[in-house]
């Protein structure tokens, strides 16, 4: 519908569920249904009424970038229905069925989650918009500001003291190291799409603060490896909780990377609280 993209009957599709797991920090929400945020350069608003997803997007936005952004291809249906074999994946994915893993653009999918490391998602959102106001290019997203996430070669120019901009602490020599390495070469990182999980991970930990947390994020959240399986504290908490000694890769299989979005959303968002 000229410059707007309509979706009907996609099931297993929540914005909100999208948005709020965890997996990415530029999206906010504008009102019910209704998100708006920045990825591969480009603004992006979206709705959600019922059976019906809209995306304000040309026809040529949505095939060559967000068809593939919110992997609407996959049947996470099926997916969906596997996972819920396992009593406490039923409960979370109850809760958040709607979530789908996002392929976020690598390098900035790599310097957000440096950027996570022992920290909020609103002080890591603060921190991410303060980067790239500083330091991305000025986009078109109507009345408002926005601007696109710096390119490593940007980053790589500056110094720790320019950095201090953006109050990321500890993390500054962490995204100037990330930032030097791909920007001169040293690590490429469409070469990590032909990789598996554990060498994408070992090639990522060359870089500065990257351990196995950061890479598990980058290689499920940009690279769509769902077998990867990020450890954060919530993590920990949920293994400790619902799965104890079990074998929980040997549940999760081929799919653990969606069955921890779930679990991870479910247990921030209600788990904890005891419902």
């Amino acid at each position: 519908m000229g410059n707007r993209i309509a979706i009907e009957n996609l099931e297993n599709f929540d914005f909100s569920d999208i948005f709020g797991c965890g997996q990415c920090f530029r999206f906010n929400q504008t009102g019910e249904g209704e998100f708006e945020g920045v990825a591969y350069g480009k603004y992006l608003s979206v709705s959600q009424k019922g059976n019906k997803i809209f995306l304000d997007a040309s026809p040529e936005d949505f095939f060559g970038i967000w068809r593939d952004y919110f992997d609407v291809g996959r049947d996470y249906k099926k997916i969906f229905e596997t996972l819920r074999r396992d009593e406490t994946l039923k409960r979370a994915s109850d809760f958040c069925p709607g979530i789908r893993i996002l392929k976020q653009e690598p390098f900035e999918c790599l310097i957000s989650f440096i950027i996570s490391q022992n920290n909020n998602i609103p002080r890591i959102k603060k921190i991410i918009e303060s980067l790239c106001e500083n330091f991305g290019d000025k986009i078109d997203c109507g009345k408002k500001a926005c601007f696109s996430f710096p390119k490593a070669e940007k980053i790589a120019g500056l110094d720790l003291r320019e950095l201090d901009a953006i109050r990321s602490g500890f993390r500054a020599k962490y995204i100037l190291d990330a930032a030097k390495k791909v920007a001169s070469g040293e690590i490429d990182l469409d070469s990590i799409w032909k990789m598996g999980v554990g060498e994408g991970a070992g090639y990522l930990k060359r870089i500065k603060g990257v351990g196995d947390k950061v890479s598990a994020c980058a290689l499920l959240f940009a690279y769509n490896k769902l077998e990867a399986f990020p450890v954060d504290v919530w993590i920990k908490k949920v293994l400790a909780k619902y799965y104890g000694d079990m074998d929980y890769m040997g549940i999760f299989g081929e799919y653990a990377g969606i069955a921890n979005a779930y679990l991870f959303y479910y247990e921030r968002e209600k788990g904890a609280g005891g419902s």
